[in-house]
């Protein structure tokens, strides 16, 4: 009779479903996993030594390409560290504003993981809905730092600048003609903060849409449900964090156990799952999204109303205004040492860390007093996800493992740093 063996398939680098560079080496028996092996170091940019050579200010925007997808998530926690460490006062609109684009970067990154969770496991159409409300989030990114992506926004003592009374708008092209530009332009005749409000009231009724291609989808349910499955005392000691831990039925939420910024004021709800399968990391995330549009909600509100600072008046710290600097020798200064030396940090260490919609986002850093930082520590949510890659896929097939990695919603930018 054959001897039968287990034999070693390569999944990855390449893989369309490796969020990244992610290779998985799978021992297999028949099409049934025996083993996961996920390997990493192909996409090593070495952020946390690069931080090491650069000026606390040229640091933030490498906060951005660490998770690529929630890019102001990064900089808050890069930000709230610096913050702690040089006892600064955050004006509240800052803080306001911070909180708002936090979720409206959680509800970017949970747009992209539900259209490419759903593609990888067969559902080709959610990626079109998702990708449909990202254009107008990415506007918003757009809007207020002229990037779509890398915003490096957020900055120690609050942000860039202040929300633009004025939102860009479509042009007639060869393409569209006068009718369709000013059915595209409808919603952007106001400010920023009159355009997220429209987003607001409409996202619901996309999320339904959402739900009604997904949620009681039959082949939906037969590639999540039972797939994956994590008890909540597993997924306390593997290290979990965010959806994946709330998942499991833990209501855990740095937002409300340990509220930094203004989440303290915010209304919202913790989900949580029940039997920590695919299917209610998937439920858990959807419902997040509802939640997450509610705070920019109140945010909005909050905004409308509260004009007001929205950086430190910390010369030291933060640039002064535009006019100041051209007018005077002494802000002249200060304009020119910030941009060429930086801060100095004082000697010692903090660390600061935020609910990243992937789960908690953590920066360790330690100052010996100069204006660099002495080391720098990420703490990324995904590298404790991934470790569990083979405890999640053993006896399952391969089909499923990809069910998994698209649970954990994985960007690589985060776990090799």
């Amino acid at each position: 009779m054959a001897d039968i063996k287990n034999y070693t398939l390569n999944l990855g680098p390449q893989h369309p479903a490796a969020h990244g560079v992610l290779r998985l080496v799978l021992e297999l028996d028949g099409e049934v996993v025996q083993r996961a092996d996920p390997h990493i170091g192909l996409l090593h940019r070495a952020t946390e030594k690069l931080a090491e050579s650069k000026t606390y200010i040229q640091s933030l925007p490498y906060m951005d390409r660490l998770d690529y997808v929630s890019m102001m998530c990064n900089e808050h926690a890069y930000c709230l560290a610096i913050e702690k460490m040089m006892g600064l006062q955050v004006p509240e609109r800052a803080q306001y504003i911070r909180v708002m684009f936090a979720e409206i970067t959680r509800l970017l990154n949970h747009l992209l993981w539900l259209g490419c969770h759903g593609f990888d496991c067969g559902a080709m159409n959610i990626l079109i809905y998702c990708f449909r409300e990202r254009e107008d989030l990415f506007d918003m990114y757009e809007a207020v730092s002229g990037a779509r992506m890398h915003a490096a926004y957020f900055r120690p003592g609050g942000v860039y600048r202040d929300l633009p009374d004025t939102m860009p708008q479509y042009k007639v092209s060869k393409i569209k003609n006068d009718r369709a530009i000013a059915r595209l332009n409808e919603n952007r005749q106001g400010s920023l903060l009159d355009f997220i409000d429209d987003f607001t009231r409409r996202f619901p009724a996309f999320v339904d849409e959402y739900e009604t291609l997904l949620t009681d989808n039959r082949i939906w349910k037969q590639r999540t449900v039972g797939i994956g499955v994590v008890s909540p005392e597993r997924a306390k000691n593997l290290g979990f964090t965010g959806a994946m831990l709330r998942g499991s039925g833990v209501a855990w939420d740095l937002r409300k156990h340990q509220p930094y910024d203004v989440y303290d004021r915010m209304d919202f709800d913790i989900p949580i799952g029940k039997t920590g399968d695919c299917y209610d990391r998937y439920l858990v995330r959807v419902a997040e999204m509802r939640q997450s549009n509610r705070i920019i909600s109140q945010c909005v509100q909050w905004l409308r109303q509260n004009p007001g600072p929205v950086i430190t008046d910390n010369h030291k710290v933060a640039a002064p205004a535009r006019e100041a600097m051209k007018a005077n020798m002494e802000e002249l200064i200060h304009h020119f040492k910030l941009f060429t030396e930086g801060f100095h940090v004082p000697e010692g260490q903090a660390y600061a860390a935020v609910e990243h919609p992937k789960g908690e986002f953590g920066i360790y850093l330690v100052s010996d007093g100069a204006n660099k930082p002495y080391r720098l520590k990420i703490r990324a949510p995904g590298f404790a996800h991934l470790a569990a890659m083979d405890e999640m896929s053993r006896g399952h097939m391969i089909a499923d493992t990809v069910a998994v990695i698209g649970t954990m919603d994985i960007v690589f930018g985060e776990i090799d740093r």
